[in-house]
């Protein structure tokens, strides 16, 4: 077993890697670049300004892997080591020795001048598989005391150590390091966090600008909540603040009130938000989904297997057949239209996240459009068991159909269903889209066709990768789940080679 789910997981990070680089590839190269702008607030407003324009594209490229950029104070630093009169201003002087530059630098280089200004500035563009391999390079983040190196502050202190914080409750901190927190216990899931080990997806862009992918997905929404937290001195406030999200920031950046509440220079804090996360929205509703689905199809299965060939399971079947064929936007809408009857909002922004009525109608819907295929499936295996040979054997001994039904038929033809429980929760994280959006609920499944629509490519990479990542890991915990469930199913097996070869060994040495 151990073999087998070692290569399970090897093979799980091949898969992800295939799909999350072709991704990529198709996202950043058959897309035109310039339509990133096409939701960019800022960049309306300097549209009409042709050198500020051309600069913040420049940036812009640069910060989203396209481009390497060197505006006009990099390249002096650059051409000056070589010609000490290099200005980066329009003369030809400069600009033969900035050509000189660009072709003995490594890589393709291309001098160019601002429309107006004519400043002298260097562009380089970046292949495809260079971008490839930085995002694959930048994607695990380790935090260690010594990432953190400031010029501007050389008496930083450098270590990891073990606190209890006044009321913080059980720490692990460090000093040079990229987070302050680097394992901490709160009040919320998964309740035991780590920064040891972080996951970088890139910059979103255009909308949530500034902010990382990681932190787009994950950080809570909507409104900032108000908390009494207790500082390290012991002292109490109330702020909105969340101390355990404290990362380092120079001093030079640092404003006088964060320095006298935190007294470090851990002062860039995040908030505290009323409402989940777009992960944690859609694993609400996906996972409580998929348990219904389960339920409900485990129901009708059962019943309908018992009455296999009669009316009820042929008119069962043709009930849920239709339903299977029926457009899910078809079952979303009637749904949602029920729900109103019965004044269940028909709209996340109705209520809120704090209201359990909001996520009602959103999670009866992805049950109920699991629900047909997986009652199909189980009441297949059930029927496919009751012509078993021990079933056979049950029946000969004198027990009920019930009692077979519910000891023999459904504890075997189980175990493929649920070996498929983990990738039904994520199927329904990746196919919530339209319920997702329908009722305006901000999650996963809402943010990808947001993005796309926006041409917000790292976090449509981003989410591909999340999902991708969550699905191929589903499976190989499916096989886990069906092994503990039954122990008579093994996956590694022992290669026929070798099973001969121990076989001829111990007959040769029986003949001895």
């Amino acid at each position: 077993m151990k073999k087998y789910i070692f290569f399970r997981v090897l093979r799980a990070l091949l898969s992800i890697v295939i799909v999350t680089t072709i991704v990529y590839a198709l996202v950043f190269s058959l897309i035109p670049r310039r339509q990133i702008f096409t939701s960019d607030e800022q960049y309306a407003r300097v549209a009409g300004k042709a050198d500020a324009r051309r600069e913040y594209e420049n940036a812009v490229f640069e910060r989203q892997g396209y481009i390497d950029y060197l505006n006009q104070k990099a390249l002096v630093n650059k051409v000056q080591k070589n010609d000490p009169n290099y200005d980066g201003t329009d003369s030809k002087a400069n600009l033969q020795a900035a050509e000189k530059w660009a072709k003995s630098a490594k890589g393709n280089w291309k001098i160019e001048q601002l429309p107006i200004s004519k400043k002298i500035y260097a562009t380089r563009e970046i292949p495809i598989w260079q971008r490839v391999g930085k995002f694959y390079a930048n994607l695990i983040q380790i935090d260690h005391p010594w990432k953190i190196q400031d010029k501007s502050n050389p008496n930083l202190k450098h270590y990891i150590k073990f606190t209890w914080g006044k009321g913080g409750g059980p720490a692990i901190i460090g000093s040079g390091t990229e987070h302050k927190y680097l394992l901490y216990f709160d009040g919320t899931f998964p309740f035991i966090h780590q920064k040891f080990i972080t996951i970088n997806l890139g910059q979103s862009y255009p909308t949530f600008s500034g902010r990382s992918v990681v932190d787009v997905l994950t950080s809570g929404q909507g409104e900032t909540v108000t908390r009494e937290i207790t500082l390290e001195d012991g002292k109490t406030m109330n702020t909105s603040m969340n101390i355990h999200t404290a990362t380092y920031q120079s001093p030079k950046n640092q404003s006088e009130r964060m320095k006298r509440i935190f007294k470090d220079d851990y002062t860039n804090v995040k908030n505290f938000y009323k409402d989940p996360s777009m992960i944690g929205n859609s694993a609400r509703i996906s996972i409580i989904g998929t348990i219904l689905a389960y339920l409900f199809s485990t129901f009708l299965a059962v019943y309908l297997s018992r009455h296999a060939g009669g009316i009820i399971d042929r008119f069962g079947l043709i009930f849920i057949t239709a339903l299977i064929a029926l457009p899910s936007l078809a079952i979303i809408y009637t749904d949602r239209f029920l729900g109103s009857l019965i004044g269940l909002p028909g709209s996340f922004t109705t209520l809120g996240a704090g209201n359990v009525a909001t996520y009602i109608m959103p999670t009866l819907i992805v049950a109920l459009i699991s629900t047909p295929p997986l009652t199909m499936w189980t009441r297949r295996y059930m029927v496919d068991q009751q012509s078993a040979d021990y079933i056979k054997f049950a029946r000969a001994k004198g027990l009920s159909e019930k009692e077979i039904s519910r000891k023999h038929i459904f504890k075997n033809a189980a175990i493929p269903v649920v070996n498929g429980i983990p990738s039904a929760i994520v199927a329904a994280v990746a196919g919530a889209t339209m319920t997702e959006t329908i009722f305006l609920v901000p999650g996963l499944g809402k943010m990808l066709p947001d993005a796309i629509s926006a041409n917000n490519s790292p976090v449509v990479v981003g989410i591909t990768f999340i999902l991708t990542t969550l699905a191929v890991f589903a499976v190989l915990v499916g096989d886990i789940i069906m092994q503990i469930i039954d122990p008579r199913i093994q996956f590694a097996t022992k290669s026929k080679t070798k099973s001969k070869a121990k076989s001829k060994t111990k007959h040769a040495k029986g003949e001895k």
